[in-house]
Parts: structure tokens; C-alpha cells; sequence
């Protein structure tokens, strides 16, 4: 379809490669300039595209493509399966599981339950690879859900039929007229057509930090991705989508990293040892020249706080880890050495002739190097024995035992569900927080917001309803509080008021009459230049048929609205020389003026006292009232100015009128900012508005109440001089002295708010440091949203630019809508203290268990597929059921941790301490004195093979103090009444109950494969009453006061070095989960060899008869024997 117009796609991709003047000249060499270019693609830079001529469109869709860059396709879920396959650990444990199942049933005595241990192991791959694969296909698609509907709300103004109108970006075509404005962001390439004072941030491109100027002389090439500082223009559209020049680096960026998957990692360059010519062939490769850099990605935030509690509690965890694994091995190879060495005692090997039924009773003690008293009685036959002397080689398997259960302790130690709670968690509060109107970009925005212990909000839009109309005007001496009819003011005023606003308005901003009866007219674009056009409506006026007089391309020169100006001004040709409109802030506009409209329609001189009385009686009433003054004013000038001198021109003006706009203050903030007060989160107003107006907004949203005054609030002037030296710099000391007491910072520009929001948070005057919300809707606005630890950005007002520098977006602009966030971030923080409580009680018991019995009996009690059990409780369900409670009011009746206060609190540490004594006492009585009470037979810890009641009984108790610690672990700040709410929540309720039930079935039918054996109903009501124990253990430890703990120990806090950082991503990333599963494999390769030469020396009691030799030790004080014996093989059938 190209052919249907006269230019090419490849064309204009080649066009667009061009950059400021060379692609000025490119333009007229080539094209014989930019109208040339709107004739060949068949558009109007006028009237725009034919927004009926639906046959047009769909050949521009087939020659030049949609503005949609097609998503690389998803991974399906067998393939995010079988990347989780190819971890080298797991892929051992397969080999592993498949040996040990072999093995278990060709060489095995008993092949019909040999194969179980690598079944098992083989399940649990199954079940880690189904669950990794099952994270990251949730992740990606609630990614990509993200995305879409990020991109699916951007939308753009464009002219379509000669009317202005909102459209998606995804629906822009080539040849489109597109209106842009301050604060959009490119949604296409384009060629500047008409504009004024059009500043373009390219950074994003070209990594050049400083604002280029946009005009048809000098550089009228506009690029996708790059932001509108300052200014407006007009732009006709010429590459979309794939073929834009953002697409081009992004397809680059995808086959970029499509190669690197295909490659080694050791193929890829250090960054560090990249050569100077190797950036300046990229630039060419992605601009097509050498004079841009690459994309510049934006500078990363620190870690969140609960990012940086979490990785210092790992540290922590980590070092007990490490002691208790060491002290382990120590103990193990001190004890064995002492038994071994110390006092001589060696092992003797016995070996029964074949054939043989011989009965062999052995007194073993030797104690001298080489000399046995000992006594073997035979009942004929013969038998072949061996003292073994000094050190053996298979002593060397015996210390790797010991080393593997020093490093089982360890695995036990690290909290490996961790991650995954905080996964769950976060997930979860996002998707709720979206039905509560916040859309959160970045994940650990939503904890952080629960730590926030200031907000700096926006006025308008935020705390007021960004609905403004003009309410109070002043024309020709007269104040009138409320629309001034026709016969009050001459037809001249009415006509120049009229054109200065109509004009002198960005023409994106229209008022929509409703087609509903009664309804209020819709406002887009600027809310104030929508209630200034309402009011020229309200005068009789029609400012469209005014503009369609003065269209854009007749303006001579705009002096666009920022945050320095204060106003904004536009100048228009007529026949007698120049006209300047201008309007802005009442009290910057007025300084300007020297004469006034009089009472008589004439203009007369502006004196000072005049000028006086205008502040006093009319702007200061007009802000006490809360209102938004406005200013509006003209010149007329026969010779032309010196445009650039801004400061010449724009003085000496005639004041035409001053009105007071109203933006009502939302009926529901007052109450959430005494909610946020009553959180101990402090509200800070920042806005653009002057000193009364602010100060009376304040005390209507309960900001400020009527008392305070003086250092609580003050201009962005004397703020800058309070913080500032007298060089110019910024000074954290003064800064100090003036931010605790600061409530609203008022004319402040986007400076004023960056170094507010900085300067707290790097403050070191609060105990716990300050954690600093701020909201933003303006470009200007961006570094202050991108230095807090929190930025909020509007969805309705706020520009792309300050979206894109948000953490969380509002779509409702509503402060209400913050104090959720608010909430539910700290719902998140106490979900991950409620799962650590939990989860470090249950890992202190088991490393101390662990400790104990490996001491005691060389093993572990809890066996290894029972811990795997023990864990899944502590990892997916306990995450699972904790991290998701709902949030209640009573979150905000506390106060916000801040940035250093410790994660794990006393309270907490009161609890884990108090829990695990409970536990410890339980499971040791069970485990040295279990056999006695439930008069049963003594558990073997070294026998893996054969399950025990005994042994059985010890771990179901285990899991039951768990499963109702789980219960207590609901609340984590001294309430008693843990079972509060628990039916709001229904995944805990069902999570408990799966998991007792499944506990139930494993220990009655679990059998070898999880090492246990039925329970009779005695034994079940005296574990499960063990476990309900937990429930009134709980009571007596919310008895014991906090204070018990000393203030001194503190886990989880803020800051760390970057080396504690570096030594926390090692324990995070590998030690959490590697060696959990290296632990498994070492096992399981032990079992397939060792256990074997176990079952092959004990033979069945049950009429295999010949096949068994009991050997039974006593000790013979007769026996006067003393054969010298010296590692030779002694055959006696007469001894």
C-alpha cells in the first residue's frame, strides 16, 4: 500500500535518522521542505487526518504499520519448566534419585521399598521445578498485566476533522497531526510543524542531559521516547511502532538479548574492560551515526527499607548459622577423636565363615596398640576377625558425615521461605491495591510506604478536587463575588479579557459541554485555563470562535508557563505593531503592571498605592478565602521588542482583571489526614499557590490548625535562603533546624520540593531516621519523585514524565487514596514480621534439635523427608497463610518504624525466645525420655530404615507446635487475642487445615518414604495437645513484658556496609537455597552406598535364620588371655 502515497516507509526511517540541522537539510534537498512532506503523506497540517475515511486509515496501517511494538511472546509454562530444570543442583539430584532408585532395586535386600528414597527425591524435583516455574509464569504475567495497562490508558491529543482530540497512542498513524504539550512524552517519531518555545529532553536517546530547542529553522526533528520540558507544538507524525526510532533500540535491545541467551556467560565483556571505541560503534549502530550516545538507563534507587532490614537480618541469620554449624563439627570430631584415639578404643571387624552357624560373644576392649583381652566363645565353625589400630581410612567417611551435619544445620538456620513470603506478600497487596486506586510500578514501593514517616502532597488535585471554577472577579474597580453580567462591564473589557484568555491558553485545554442535562461541563487539558475558558463562556463569550480567529501558527512568539515565570504570555501581529497577552499569578503579573482598567473602561495609571490596596483588599482577600488568584494583562507595542530580553518585555503592562478560582478541598481529606496524624505520619503541603491562599487550604484539610503559624509555613524563597550558606550551597545543618517544623512550603518551585524531600530523608535529626513520601504530577516534578523513597504520581493531571518517574500512580489523584497505600504497605511489613516470628521459632528449635542430636546420637532426630515436610510448612504454606491477612484500621493507630528501627522488634524476639523454649523443653523430653513415658522402644537414629513409634511421635509433635504456633505468630505486637479476624481470612483458615489434615495422612500412611508409622488415638490426643499447648504457652509469654529483652539486641536494622551488602547477596542468593539442596544430594549419594552395606549386615529376624550372626558383648573378667595381634588375620577354631 506505500505506493498509494509518495514516500516510502523506508524513507522516512531513513529520513529520521537524521539529526538537527542535517536533518533540516535533508528535509529541503530532498523533499523541498516540511509541507512537502505532509502533501506526500496526504495529510493537512491544518484540518489533520479524515477521521471518517476509514479506508485511508487502514492503508496507512498497512504502508507504515500501528504504533505498537509487539512484546517479545511469553514463555509458556513448560518452558519456564524446563529453565527451571537446568539448575545444576537439581539436575544432581536427578542423577542422584535415579542411582539411588536403581541401586535400591537391583542390589538391595529389599527392592520393594528400596526405590522409595529416589522417588522421593525425584518428587521433590518435580515439586521445586513446578513451583519456580509456576512464580515465574505469575511474575511475567502480572508484568506484562502491568504494562498494558500502563500503555493502554497513554493517550495523546491529535487533530482529526479539524477538531482537537484524545486518542490512544497505540492508535496514532503516519500523518498525524499531533498536539503535544508540557510534560508529554513522544508516543511516535515526527517533524516539528508550528510550536512555541519548544524544549525537548533527549536523554533518554542521547544520553545529553541539556534541553534541546525545537523549531522549523533550526532542528524540527522530534523522536519517540523524549519528553516535552517546555513549550507546545504541532508535529506531524512519520514513523510509528517497530519502524519509530525508540522501536528500532528496542528490537536492537531484544535481539541484544536473544544472542546473550544463546551465548556463554564467560563470552560477555566486563563492563570494566570495554574499550572507548567499542561505545562509540554502539552509538553508531543504534542511531545510525556517531553524534548520539546509546539509551542512558536511569539511575537505580537504593534498597527499600524492609530491602535493607531483610538483607541485614541475613547477615545475622547467616552468622548464628555458621557458629551453630561449626560448633556442630567441632563437637562431633572432638567427640569421635576422644573415643577413638584418646583412650585407645578401636573397632573390630567380625566376619562369619560362610556357611557357618556360629554364636560369637565378644568382650571389646583394647587398651594398648595391637593388644586385645577379649574372649570369643564358637560353637565350632570358623571366624575371621580383625583389630583395626591407629587411623583408618574410613574414618574419612565418618568426618564427612560430621560435616555434612554441620552443614544440614546451617540450611536449617537460613530462612529460605523468606523470599518467597515477601514474593507472596507484596503480590498480593499490589492487586488488592489496585481496587484501592493505586497502581504500583514498583513492588517494594508498597512495604516502603508502610515505613513512611512524612508525606510532602501536592495541592491541587491531591488534597483538593482539581474541579476549579472562577467564583470572585475584579473588573474596573469593582470586586464581585460572583459572574459579573454583561451591562457591568463595557463591551471592550469583556472582549479584551476574552481574547487574552482564549488566546493566551494552551489550545489543549477545552471545556466539553455535557450531553447529559444538569451535568457540568467536562474540563481537559490545564484545570485553571479550563475554569478561566468556563468564565468567558459565563460572559457570553466563545473563546473556540476566538481561537479559530487566532490560530497557532499566527502567534508571533509564546513565552510558555513554568515554575520561574509564573506566567505565561503570547504575542500576536497587528496592523499597528504587537500585542501581549499575559497571565499568571496575581501578585508576579501585577508587579509588572503600570496601569489598570478603570471604573470607566479606560486605562489610568497603576500608582503604588493603588498597587497597595490591590494586594491588600483584593488578592489577600481573595487567597483567605482559598482561592487561586490569577492575573490577567496586556501590552500593545508599535516597534518589536528584544523577544530574549523576557524581563523588558514583559513590564509595563495593563491589568485587565484579577479573579479567584476555587479548587475545593476533597470532604473526605481532613479525615485521612488526622488518620495519617494519629499513624505518627506527618503532612507536608507543597504548593505552587501564594502564602494566604496556602495557608488557608492548610487549615481547611487540618494541615495546620489556627494556632500555628511562623516556622510552619513559608515561601520558596525564604525556605531557600534558610537552607542555603552564602555561597549558594546547601547546608544540612541549617536545613535541620528548619524541616521538623515545617508544614507548608508555599510558591515553591520543583527545586524547592527536591531539596525538601533529600534533605529529610538524609537527616539524621529523628532517632529512627525519616522514610519520605512525595506526590508529583508535573515534568519539573520528576528528581523529587525519583529521590524519595516513595513517589506518587497523578493518573488524571500528571504528566508521562512524572508517571514515569513514579513508584505508585493514583489514578483517582486522591489523598485518600495514599493513606491506603499507607495502610496496606504496612500491612505488608507486619505480614513479613508475622512469617518471621514464625518461621525463626521453628528454625531455632530445629537447628538446636539438630545440634543436640547429632551430639547425643550422631544423627539428626528429624530425619531428612520429614524436614522436607517441616519445611514446605515453614516455606510456601506459612508464607502463604501469613502474608496474605488483610489489612485492618489498627494499622494506623500505631507509629511507622522509620529507617533503622530493628525488623525483628522485642516484642517479637520476646516471642521467638519464649516459643522455642516451649518447643525445646517438648522435643527434648521426647527425645530422651519419650521411650520411658509412652512405654515404647527406644528410636535408633542411625537406623534410616526402620520408622519408629517413638520417632514418629517426635516429629508429629513437632509439626502440631507448629501448625498452632502458626496461630500465635497472626499477631506480632503483644495482642492477646490471636484468634481476632481470623475467619476474614480465608486462605490461613484453609492453609491450617490442609495442613493438619495432610499431616494426618503422612503420619498413618507415610510409612517408610517419610519414615513414620501409624499413631493409636492415645498418641494423637497427646501430640495434638502438645501442639494446642502453643495456644496458652502464648498467653504467659504476652505476659512477660518487652523490657525482659534488652534494647541492645537488634536484628534486621539499617544501615550496612556495602561489604555486609555484598556478603548478604552471597547468603541470599546461594547459601539459601544451594545448599539445601547440596545437602540433599550428598545424602542421598551416602544412602545409595553406605545404607546398602548397612542391610547386607543386618539380616531379617524373621526365619532367615543361618543367615544372621548375633553377636552379643560381654565382658569377661576371667579371661587372662593376651594374643598379640598385629594387623594379621588370626584363624582359630580352638580359642
Amino acid at each position: 500500500m506505500a505506493d498509494k502515497y509518495n514516500i516510502t516507509l523506508s524513507e522516512l526511517t531513513e529520513l529520521m535518522e537524521n539529526r538537527a540541522m542535517d536533518g533540516k537539510n535533508r528535509i529541503e534537498e530532498k523533499y523541498g521542505g516540511i509541507s512537502k512532506i505532509v502533501d506526500l503523506l496526504k495529510s493537512d497540517a491544518t484540518d489533520g487526518l479524515d477521521a471518517n475515511n476509514t479506508a485511508d486509515l487502514e492503508n496507512r496501517v498497512e504502508a507504515f504499520g500501528r504504533n505498537f511494538i509487539p512484546p517479545k511472546p511469553p514463555k509458556s509454562f513448560f518452558v519456564l519448566m524446563w529453565e527451571a530444570a537446568q539448575d545444576v543442583t537439581l539436575i544432581i539430584l536427578v542423577v542422584a534419585a535415579v542411582i539411588s532408585i536403581v541401586l535400591g532395586l537391583t542390589v538391595e535386600n529389599d527392592p520393594e521399598t528400596g526405590w522409595i528414597e529416589g522417588a522421593a527425591i525425584l518428587i521433590s524435583v518435580v515439586l521445586v521445578i513446578v513451583v519456580t516455574a509456576g512464580n515465574d509464569w505469575s511474575k511475567e504475567r502480572q508484568f506484562r498485566s502491568l504494562q498494558n495497562k500502563l500503555d493502554d490508558d497513554a493517550t495523546i491529543s491529535v487533530i482529526r476533522n479539524s477538531e482537537s482530540v484524545k486518542i490512544f497512542t497505540k492508535d496514532i498513524l503516519v500523518g498525524d497531526i499531533l498536539q503535544l504539550g508540557y510534560g508529554d512524552i513522544l508516543p511516535a517519531d515526527g517533524i516539528y510543524l508550528t510550536g512555541n518555545d519548544l524544549s525537548i529532553d533527549e536523554s533518554t536517546l542521547t544520553g545529553e542531559t541539556d534541553h534541546i530547542k525545537k523549531s522549523v529553522e533550526k532542528d524540527p526533528m522530534l523522536l519517540s521516547g523524549t519528553s516535552v520540558m517546555e513549550g507546545s507544538c504541532k508535529m506531524i507524525v512519520t514513523a510509528v511502532g517497530p519502524n519509530s526510532q525508540a522501536g528500532i533500540i528496542v528490537q536492537l535491545i531484544e535481539g541484544r538479548d536473544e544472542d546473550e541467551d544463546e551465548s556463554d556467560d564467560e563470552s560477555e565483556p566486563d563492563e570494566d574492560d570495554q574499550k572507548p571505541g567499542d561505545e562509540e560503534e554502539g552509538r553508531q549502530m543504534v542511531n545510525g551515526t556517531g553524534k548520539h550516545k546509546p539509551v542512558k538507563p536511569a539511575n537505580k534507587k537504593e534498597k527499600s527499607v524492609l530491602q535493607g532490614k531483610l538483607t541485614r537480618l541475613a547477615i545475622q541469620i547467616g552468622y548464628f548459622g555458621t557458629v551453630a554449624a561449626v560448633l556442630t563439627i567441632l563437637v562431633l570430631i572432638i567427640k569421635f577423636c576422644v573415643s577413638k584415639f584418646m583412650f585407645g578404643e578401636h573397632q573390630c571387624k567380625l566376619t562369619a565363615g560362610e556357611g557357618n552357624n556360629a554364636t560369637v560373644e565378644w568382650v571389646h576392649s583394647v587398651h594398648e596398640e595391637g593388644h586385645c583381652n577379649n574372649t570369643l566363645l564358637t560353637d565350632g565353625g570358623s571366624v575371621e576377625w580383625t583389630i583395626y589400630k591407629g587411623w583408618q581410612s574410613e574414618y574419612i567417611k565418618e568426618l564427612l558425615e560430621f560435616f555434612i551435619i554441620g552443614v544440614t544445620v546451617l540450611v536449617v538456620a537460613v530462612p529460605e521461605g523468606l523470599p518467597l513470603a515477601v514474593t507472596i506478600s507484596l503480590a498480593y497487596s499490589v492487586r488488592k491495591m489496585m481496587r484501592d486506586n493505586n497502581l504500583v510500578r514498583h513492588l517494594d514501593a508498597c512495604e516502603t510506604m508502610g515505613n513512611a514517616t512524612a508525606i510532602c502532597s501536592d495541592k491541587t488535585g491531591t488534597l483538593t478536587t482539581n474541579r476549579m471554577s472562577v467564583v470572585q472577579s475584579f473588573f474596573m474597580g469593582k470586586l464581585v463575588k460572583h459572574v459579573p453580567s454583561r451591562d457591568m462591564l463595557t463591551p471592550g473589557v469583556v472582549d479584551l479579557f476574552s481574547n487574552s484568555v482564549s488566546v493566551n491558553s494552551s489550545y489543549s485545554s477545552n471545556v466539553i459541554k455535557s450531553e447529559e442535562p444538569g451535568q457540568l461541563p467536562k474540563h481537559l487539558g490545564n484545570k485553571t485555563e479550563c475554569a478561566l475558558l468556563q468564565f468567558v463562556g459565563e460572559l457570553g463569550e466563545d473563546y473556540e470562535a476566538i481561537r479559530k480567529q487566532n490560530t497557532e501558527e499566527s502567534f508571533y512568539k509564546v513565552y510558555t508557563f513554568n515554575s520561574k515565570r509564573k506566567c505565561m504570555a503570547t504575542v500576536l501581529k497587528t496592523e499597528s505593531g504587537f500585542r501581549i497577552f499575559v497571565k499568571g499569578a496575581a501578585e508576579v503579573v501585577l508587579g509588572r503592571c503600570d496601569h489598570i482598567i478603570g471604573e470607566d473602561g479606560g486605562s489610568v495609571a497603576l500608582t503604588a498605592k493603588t498597587y497597595d490596596r490591590l494586594v491588600e483588599e483584593i488578592i489577600e482577600s481573595m487567597a483567605n478565602d482559598a482561592l487561586r488568584t490569577i492575573c490577567v494583562a496586556y501590552k500593545d507595542v508599535t516597534e518589536e521588542p528584544d523577544w530574549d530580553d523576557e524581563d523588558g518585555t514583559l513590564k509595563n503592562l495593563t491589568c485587565i482583571s484579577i479573579v479567584g478560582i476555587e479548587d475545593p478541598v476533597r470532604p473526605e481529606v481532613p479525615d485521612a489526614i488526622v488518620s495519617c496524624q494519629n499513624a505518627g505520619v506527618t503532612i507536608r503541603m507543597v504548593t505552587g499557590d501564594n502564602l494566604i491562599t496556602a495557608r488557608s487550604i492548610a487549615r481547611k484539610c487540618g494541615i495546620l490548625t489556627t494556632e500555628q503559624d511562623g516556622g510552619n509555613i513559608l515561601e520558596g524563597k525564604t525556605f531557600h535562603k534558610l537552607v542555603h550558606d552564602d555561597n549558594g550551597a546547601f547546608n544540612q545543618d541549617k536545613f535541620d533546624l528548619v524541616w521538623p517544623s515545617l508544614r507548608v512550603l508555599a510558591r515553591s518551585s520543583p527545586s524547592d520540593k527536591y531539596v525538601l524531600v533529600t534533605g529529610i530523608i538524609n537527616s539524621k535529626l529523628s532517632k529512627n531516621r525519616e522514610v519520605v513520601a512525595v506526590t508529583g504530577d508535573g515534568t519539573n516534578d520528576a528528581p523529587a519523585l525519583k529521590a524519595a523513597d516513595v513517589g506518587f504520581a497523578m493518573g488524571i493531571a500528571g504528566t508521562d514524565v512524572a508517571k514515569n518517574a513514579s513508584d505508585i500512580i493514583l489514578t483517582d489523584d486522591n489523598f485518600t487514596s495514599i493513606v491506603k497505600a499507607c495502610m496496606w504497605g504496612r500491612n505488608v511489613y507486619d505480614s513479613i514480621s508475622k512469617f518471621l516470628q514464625f518461621q525463626l521459632t521453628v528454625n531455632v528449635v530445629a537447628v538446636c534439635l539438630c545440634f543436640i542430636g547429632s551430639c547425643a546420637h550422631g544423627a539428626s532426630p528429624l530425619r531428612a523427608v520429614p524436614m522436607l515436610w517441616v519445611n514446605l510448612i515453614m516455606d510456601t504454606f506459612a508464607s502463604l497463610a501469613l502474608a496474605t491477612e488483610p489489612p485492618t484500621a489498627d494499622l494506623l493507630n500505631r507509629k511507622p518504624y522509620g529507617r533503622t528501627k530493628p525488623l525483628i522488634s522485642r516484642t517479637m524476639l520476646k516471642n521467638i525466645i519464649g516459643h522455642s523454649v516451649y518447643q525445646m523443653v517438648v522435643m527434648l523430653v521426647i527425645l530422651f525420655y519419650g521411650d520411658t513415658l509412652f512405654k515404647l522402644d527406644k528410636a535408633s537414629y542411625e537406623d534410616k530404615d526402620k520408622p519408629t513409634v517413638h520417632g514418629t511421635i517426635l516429629f508429629n509433635a513437632f509439626v502440631w507446635m507448629q501448625i498452632f504456633n502458626e496461630v500465635n505468630s497472626r499477631k506480632c505486637h503483644g495482642e492477646r487475642n490471636v484468634i481476632k479476624g481470623i475467619f476474614n481470612n480465608y486462605i490461613f483458615v484453609g492453609v491450617i487445615l490442609g495442613t493438619s489434615l495432610a499431616q494426618v495422612i503422612l503420619i498413618q500412611f507415610g510409612g517408610y518414604a517419610f519414615s513414620t508409622t501409624g499413631l493409636n488415638w492415645y498418641q494423637w490426643l497427646i501430640c495434638v495437645a502438645i501442639g494446642a499447648g502453643e495456644l496458652i504457652w502464648g498467653q504467659v509469654v504476652a505476659t512477660v513484658p518487652k523490657t525482659i529483652i534488652p534494647s541492645g539486641m537488634r536484628l534486621g536494622t539499617q544501615p550496612f556496609t556495602q561489604e555486609e551488602a555484598t556478603q548478604a547477596r552471597m547468603l541470599w542468593m546461594r547459601s539459601l537455597k544451594r545448599v539445601q539442596h547440596q545437602i540433599r544430594v550428598a545424602n542421598a549419594f551416602k544412602r545409595a552406598g553406605h545404607e546398602r552395606h548397612r542391610r547386607l549386615s543386618l539380616l531379617a529376624e524373621d526365619g532367615e535364620g543361618g543367615r544372621k550372626m548375633s553377636a552379643n558383648f560381654k565382658k569377661n573378667s576371667n579371661n587372662n588371655s593376651t594374643d598379640h595381634i598385629s594387623d594379621t588375620k588370626v584363624v582359630d577354631s580352638d580359642v
